[in-house]
């Protein structure tokens, strides 16, 4: 005689937790590609006008004179 089972599996999802992870990791992307836009950025900042005047304008914007 044979008998024939059935496994049955049920998966629960918490949707605020995956959401809320989801959000967390677009965050840390962002935040990721605005990091290496600013490097670049100083970067370029660095080849064009060299350390210097680099510093001397960021004070200038940072005090307002």
């Amino acid at each position: 005689m044979k008998a024939i089972t059935t496994a049955k599996t049920e998966t629960r999802t918490d949707v605020g937790y995956e959401a809320t992870r989801f959000t967390l990791h677009a965050g840390i992307a962002m935040a990721t590609l605005v990091g290496i836009w600013g490097f670049a950025c100083m970067i370029g900042g660095l080849a064009n006008c060299g350390a210097a005047e680099l510093l001397r304008g960021f004070l200038a914007a940072v005090t307002g004179a």
